[in-house]
C-alpha cells in the first residue's frame, strides 16, 4: 500500500532533519522524451494566447507563476493549491488544457512550495509561515495579475488546504473577485477528521481488515479530546484514503504522486522541492490548520459555487453542503461529483469543465458586462 500525499508529509515531518536531507535529486532525464511530446502538445499557439512562467514579488518574495490560455480576453482564474506545499504547476498538465480554452488559468507556487521554495532561503521566510500570511500572498496575487492582464475582477478557486485560503482571501477582498469557487472545500478541520476517520473505520470493519482496525483503534476515539497529533493524523487519514477517500475506487494514486517526472514546467530540482516543501511547510501551520472553522460565516459577499466529491473523505463533502444550505450569498450552487472523491479536476475533468461553464463563466462574463 502506498501511502496518500497527505500521509507522507507527515510522515516526513515526524523524521530528524538529517533523514529529511537531500543533497542530490533523482535523475529523471529519461522522461525527457515524454515531456518533449507534452511540452509540444501544450504549447499555446492561439494568437491571442497567453503562455508564461515567471517569478513575481509577491509579499516580499520571489513566488513562482504559470498564467496559461487560449484567449487573453477570457476570465481569469487564480487557482490556490492545495497541501501545505502541494503545487499544481507540476501535475497541471493532466486536466487543464480544456480549460484553458475558456479560461486563463493562473497557478502559483505558494510560499515553501515547489518552484517558489526553491526561490528563497528557507530559513529566511519560516516565521512567515501562518495561514494569514498565506492569505495576503493570494489578494497580493490577484491585485498583481488584474494589473499586469487588465483585468477587473478575477474568479477564485480552492482546491483542499487552498480552500482554507481562498475562501479568507474572498471574505477580506471580495472586491477582486467575480466568484468563489471550493474544490474539496475545508469547513472544520475538526469536523473533517472525525468524519474521515469514521469511514475509515467503518471500510475497515466491512472489509475484515483487522491490521486497520487495530491501527485505528489505537487512536480512537479520534479526534476525541486527545491533542490532534502528527502521528494521531497519520493513522487517521491512511485507511480512508486507503479506500478511495482520496481518488474514488483507487487505494492509492500514482497518477498524481508521479506527475511531476512528466511534467514539462518542472526540473529536477523543483520536483525534489515538493516534499522539502511539504516538511518544511505542515509542521509550521498544523496548529493553526486545526482551528479551521468557516461554520460561523453566514453570509458570503461574492458567488460561491461548491465542487463536492461524493466519495471524498479527505476533507468530506457533508460539512460543506450543510454550510452552503445555510448560507446567504449572492449566488450559491452545490456541484456533486459522483465518481470523484478529493480530486475531482483529476478524476472528472469533463464534468469540471462542464460545471465552470455552466456554473462559473457566466458570472464573469455578466460581471465584465456590466462594469
Amino acid at each position: 500500500m502506498r501511502f496518500p500525499l497527505s500521509a507522507l508529509v507527515l510522515l516526513a515531518a515526524l523524521l530528524p532533519a538529517r533523514a529529511q536531507a537531500q543533497d542530490t535529486c533523482p535523475d529523471r532525464s529519461a522522461y525527457e522524451p515524454a515531456r518533449e511530446i507534452i511540452r509540444d502538445l501544450g504549447k499555446i499557439v492561439a494568437p491571442n494566447g497567453v503562455q508564461e512562467t515567471y517569478a513575481a514579488r509577491i509579499g516580499g518574495i520571489d513566488q513562482w507563476l504559470s498564467v496559461r490560455g487560449q484567449d487573453r480576453d477570457n476570465p481569469m482564474v487564480l487557482f490556490v493549491h492545495g497541501g501545505p506545499a502541494a503545487p499544481i504547476m507540476p501535475s497541471q498538465w493532466q486536466f487543464q488544457r480544456p480549460l484553458e480554452e475558456y479560461f486563463t488559468i493562473v497557478n502559483y507556487d505558494q510560499r515553501g512550495a515547489g518552484k517558489t521554495y526553491n526561490s528563497v532561503a528557507p530559513d529566511s521566510i519560516a516565521d512567515t509561515i501562518h495561514i494569514q500570511r498565506y492569505v495576503d500572498d493570494a489578494i497580493e496575487m490577484a491585485e498583481y495579475l488584474r494589473k499586469r492582464y487588465s483585468k477587473r475582477k478575477l474568479i477564485l478557486m480552492g482546491h483542499s488546504w487552498g480552500t482554507v485560503v481562498a475562501m479568507h482571501a474572498a471574505l477580506k477582498r471580495p472586491d477582486l473577485f467575480h466568484a468563489y469557487v471550493g474544490i474539496g472545500q475545508v469547513v472544520n478541520t475538526r469536523e473533517n477528521e472525525r468524519i474521515s476517520f469514521e469511514y475509515g473505520l467503518q471500510q475497515a470493519q466491512a472489509h475484515g481488515n483487522a491490521e486497520a482496525i487495530r491501527e485505528m483503534g489505537t487512536i480512537a476515539p479520534y479526534p476525541g479530546t486527545t491533542p490532534i497529533t502528527r502521528e494521531r493524523i497519520v493513522i487517521a487519514r491512511k485507511w480512508p484514503q486507503f479506500y478511495g477517500g482520496l481518488t474514488a475506487f483507487r487505494e492509492d494514486s500514482t497518477y498524481y504522486y508521479r506527475a511531476p517526472r512528466l511534467s514539462p514546467e518542472y526540473s529536477d530540482r523543483d520536483r525534489c522541492a515538493i516534499d522539502a516543501g511539504n516538511v518544511f511547510s505542515l509542521g509550521r501551520l498544523l496548529d493553526e490548520f486545526l482551528q479551521v472553522d468557516f461554520t460561523g460565516v453566514k453570509e458570503f459577499p461574492i458567488p460561491v459555487v461548491m465542487f463536492m466529491g461524493r466519495h471524498d473523505y479527505t476533507t468530506p463533502s457533508a460539512p460543506t453542503e450543510r454550510w452552503l444550505r445555510q448560507v446567504k450569498a449572492p449566488y450559491k450552487r452545490g456541484v456533486w461529483f459522483e465518481h470523484s472523491a478529493h480530486m475531482m479536476p483529476w478524476e472528472e475533468p469533463g464534468k469540471t469543465l462542464v460545471s465552470l461553464l455552466e456554473q462559473v463563466r457566466p458570472l464573469a462574463v455578466e460581471g465584465d458586462a456590466g462594469r
